[in-house]
């Protein structure tokens, strides 16, 4: 059996940093990196650059800090966003640069991971690849990255079967795309950014589109244009600043070393309503450059979700031509509804409107729990993924501890009142697998109630089992608008956790019953969390925006690193945080707790 010191599951931007970070902090160690597409990238793998895909993000913003998208190499310059191609090419030379490609084992899919309770630990992979089959490989340590959008969740809509034009999910668009030149009429289902993508790409080609929203969903996603307020500040910037990040009631902000003015605006009756007002104006203000009130089409576009309950589905207008226009003239028909069914090359809706259409492209979202097979039979109570409710759970499953939960709840209501005080963004809200027309046999699916993900700093189990041997981590559970600074800094921790050289070291609670509890409880106080600031994006994964920067502070701190990065007092406050600020971590952290320097560690 084939033995590995560590094997990275994903080759997206967050696995390709896992990688890159402990093999350049680690070079003695072997390293796989499996995924079980034909390329890598993850969401901007080869295989999934559907036509007009582009970065959120405008250049500059979508980076690794110590690997620069530099115009003459790659082509884009300020105030473009990146297209989807040129993404893959930099993920390509990233992993060249670094010296990662030759350990990917692309076209490799992990079907099973058993943990060994030994004394080493470690996993026993099985791994099916289409030239070697099903094998077995030992490796001493795992780093899940198996992303958040890489299971497709597709149900079933009634009459199916008769329609007789194809059904997709947006995962699968590329491999469809010849619709733009073949079909004259398509249905596009759902209201995430990849519906408005193919909406715009459909469109574009001169096909009619037919948009269908639940009435009874979440409604559309919120989209801004990249430049917002009467400055025109640049939003993903706006995000980083460190001044704004305290209007965002955030569990782990404390860590930026200002908690006093924290609580000031959100635990006294004068701060809160201050609060109140700066979410009130930049969600007008995002409204009224939209223009969604300007034209009956754009208001059905309108979002039914507050701005600042909103996480990471905020996303950003990036397309050649004016999409609104389009969606003011003809050839797009929006409708706020239900799919009762098909027939033979129709779409029917619960009100009755019916029509033609030659392909259905389906928004219906991702299985966000990995899809591998882990033994032994129940550890996922410890591992802290996904699992089903219950309320008389073993104390190891710590996200079905009652008096863990409702401690937290206690807490974070405490420290901000506003929270108790949550949106009703659909009274009519119903599952989308409960709908009349649409069903699933599918073990996991988008809105079957499980445990949210339940990891200390959102990177490794809050277990002893896992703690002592230091075998297992997660990256990319997360999502914000600084994804490739946050795949960075976690990649590093993940590397001095397993090596024993993280100042602030989980592992240190193990034998230490107060420890571990407390460990836990701030496990579940971060995770929780996410259920009442994020109720749309964070109830399953920790979902932010504003509170990026004090999550990369949380890391810092546990590395041992300043977190204080710019000069002068004033650009701390005011100067948003990017890549670039990031740039020397890696030296900063080898220069101080190097192979042989020794760490003074506390949990």
């Amino acid at each position: 059996m084939e033995k590995l010191d560590c094997v990275v599951v994903g080759a997206g931007w967050y696995g390709l940093a896992a990688a890159k970070q402990y093999h350049c902090t680690q070079p003695a160690s072997s390293l796989a990196v499996f995924d079980s597409q034909k390329t890598l990238g993850g969401t901007w793998a080869e295989e999934r650059l559907y036509p007009g895909l582009k970065s959120n993000n405008l250049w500059g913003t979508y980076e690794y800090p110590d690997f620069p998208m530099d115009t003459p190499t790659f082509g884009v310059k300020k105030d473009e966003h990146i297209p989807g191609k040129v993404i893959n090419t930099y993920l390509k030379a990233y992993a060249a640069r670094f010296g990662i490609t030759d350990s990917l084992r692309l076209e490799t899919k992990v079907l099973v991971a058993e943990h060994q309770d030994t004394a080493e630990g470690g996993w026993v992979l099985t791994v099916a690849s289409p030239n070697q089959g099903e094998t077995k490989l030992f490796a001493r340590r795992v780093i899940f990255a198996t992303g958040l959008t890489s299971e497709a969740f597709l149900p079933h809509f009634e009459g199916q079967e008769t329609f007789g034009g194809r059904i997709f999910h947006s995962k699968y668009f590329k491999q469809n795309d010849d619709t733009l030149k073949t079909a004259k009429r398509v249905t596009v289902f759902g209201a995430t950014k990849f519906a408005w993508d193919a909406v715009y790409a459909y469109a574009t080609a001169g096909v009619k589109v037919d948009w269908v929203i639940r009435s009874s969903g979440h409604g559309p996603c919120w989209v801004s244009p990249p430049y917002v307020t009467p400055l025109k500040k640049w939003i993903e910037k706006l995000a980083n600043v460190r001044f704004l990040s305290w209007f965002s009631p955030c569990v782990w902000g404390d860590v930026d070393g200002y908690g006093g003015i924290r609580q000031f605006f959100h635990g006294t009756a004068i701060g809160r309503p201050i609060v109140n007002t700066f979410w009130k104006i930049l969600g007008a203000d995002v409204i009224t450059l939209m223009g969604y009130d300007s034209h009956p089409d754009l208001a059905k576009l309108k979002p039914w979700t507050e701005a600042m309950f909103t996480g990471a589905s905020f996303s950003i207008l990036n397309y050649d031509t004016d999409f609104l226009e389009l969606i003011k003239g003809d050839d797009i028909n929006i409708y706020v509804g239900e799919i009762d069914h098909l027939s033979p090359g129709k779409v029917h809706l619960s009100d009755g409107t019916e029509f033609e259409s030659e392909a259905l492209l389906a928004n219906t979202g991702w299985k966000h729990v990995p899809a591998i097979k882990l033994l032994p039979e129940g550890i996922e109570r410890e591992l802290g993924v996904p699992h089903i409710l219950s309320e008389h759970a073993p104390a190891e499953d710590v996200a079905n501890t009652q008096e863990l939960i409702e401690s937290a709840d206690r807490e974070i209501f405490k420290r901000f009142p506003r929270l108790k005080d949550q949106p009703v963004w659909n009274k009519n809200y119903v599952p989308i697998t409960e709908q009349k027309g649409i069903d699933s046999n599918d073990e996991v699916t988008p809105c079957k109630p499980l445990t949210p993900y339940m990891l200390y700093h959102f990177i490794v189990p809050p277990s002893e089992r896992f703690l002592r041997p230091r075998d297992t981590a997660f990256i990319g559970i997360v999502s914000n608008f600084s994804n490739m600074i946050t795949a960075h800094l976690q990649g590093l921790w993940i590397s001095a956790y397993f090596s024993g050289r993280l100042e602030k070291d989980p592992a240190a609670a193990t034998s230490d019953e107060t420890a571990m509890r407390n460990l836990q409880h701030e496990t579940m106080l971060y995770n929780r969390f996410g259920k009442w600031r994020y109720p749309t994006d964070g109830t399953r994964n920790p979902n932010f925006i504003f509170d990026a920067v004090p999550y990369l502070d949380l890391l810092l701190r546990d590395l041992g690193l300043e977190t204080h990065r710019k000069k002068g007092f004033l650009n701390e406050l005011f100067d948003p945080y990017g890549p670039e600020d990031y740039r020397h971590v890696n030296d900063e952290w080898e220069g101080k707790y190097g192979d042989t320097k020794p760490v003074k560690q506390s949990v």
